[in-house]
């Protein structure tokens, strides 16, 4: 009885050890979509209020939490009875963050003065400006968090696909680790980016506004407007970069293409092209819909 307790000791220590390696294998393979992640969420989560950074925050991270739990036993599934339909769902989550990429693109060359030229109304109720604001809150959280579904997806069959060979209880296991790491780590370093300039003001407070803790705070309280403008712009490239890498990956017209361009290039002018080709043909459904309405076409 003893040594069969000790057997399944040993089966389990085994199994934790095989799951190690191959967390850490997977970890590697996706360290790149994980920093697309991280640049592409950190732009997301911030533009905020102060006081509503971290609930914004702490509801984009329940949020890629579930998508976690939804993606899961989906791809399992899938990977087991219908392997080409991830293919698809991928080709379809490109093509969305490509919109996301281009659809930012046209918003700074286009329309970042709309508001400017806007006359708006002084006197408002309180009430409705609040409302206002949270229902756009809620937007940009539903739209973060779709956009973390999608990269999800992507970093959860990556890591499956670097353990195929394994059992199934291991492949269960790493994949499932190397989700919640990437939840955790993600929305951790987010989290450290929007609070920068409070822990800058603490330090400032805390020294009196003299010192070396002084010019340390006034230097994080400086930095992030250029932290958030950096990752606004590197989070557009990820999404286009990574939009390009799910075509180039699934589909080999386009691995096979122009071979002796750099990959980080073919990518990006993928990724580029088939926003274009996404924004065109939602403008023109939008366009489509408005004249069937007898209402002028908005651009969101």
């Amino acid at each position: 009885m003893a040594s069969g307790f000790f057997a399944i000791l040993d089966d389990i220590a085994a199994l934790m050890d095989d799951v190690a390696v191959s967390s850490k294998i997977a970890t590697q393979k996706t360290a790149g979509i994980l920093g697309d992640d991280l640049a592409v969420n950190a732009e997301k989560a911030t533009g905020f209020l102060a006081s509503r950074e971290l609930p914004v925050l702490w509801a984009i991270t329940k949020g890629s939490l579930l998508n976690k739990i939804i993606i899961l036993p989906i791809v399992f599934l899938l990977s087991f009875f219908l392997p080409v339909a991830i293919t698809y769902i991928l080709i379809l989550g490109g093509f969305y963050l490509a919109y996301e990429g281009v659809e930012k693109i046209v918003e700074y060359l286009f329309h970042r003065n709309k508001h400017k030229d806007e006359t708006v109304e002084v006197i408002e109720e309180a009430a409705e400006v609040m409302e206002e604001s949270a229902e756009e809150e809620k937007k940009k959280v539903r739209s973060a968090v779709t956009t973390d579904f999608i990269l999800s997806v992507e970093i959860v069959i990556i890591a499956l696909g670097s353990v195929l060979e394994k059992d199934l209880t291991t492949q269960i296991i790493t994949v499932s680790i190397v989700a919640l790491l990437a939840t955790i780590g993600v929305y951790g370093i987010v989290a450290l980016i929007v609070r920068m300039d409070d822990a800058g003001f603490k330090l400032m407070k805390r020294s009196n506004n003299k010192g070396l803790l002084s010019k340390l705070g006034q230097l994080l309280v400086n930095l992030l407007p250029i932290v958030i403008k950096l990752l606004s712009v590197v989070g557009t490239i990820a999404l286009l970069m990574v939009s390009g890498g799910i075509f180039v990956h699934n589909i080999h017209y386009f691995h096979d293409l122009l071979p002796e361009v750099p990959g980080i290039l073919k990518e990006f002018t993928i990724g580029m092209v088939a926003g274009i080709v996404a924004v065109v043909v939602v403008m023109g459904v939008k366009k489509i819909v408005a004249l069937v309405k007898g209402k002028p076409a908005k651009h969101e």
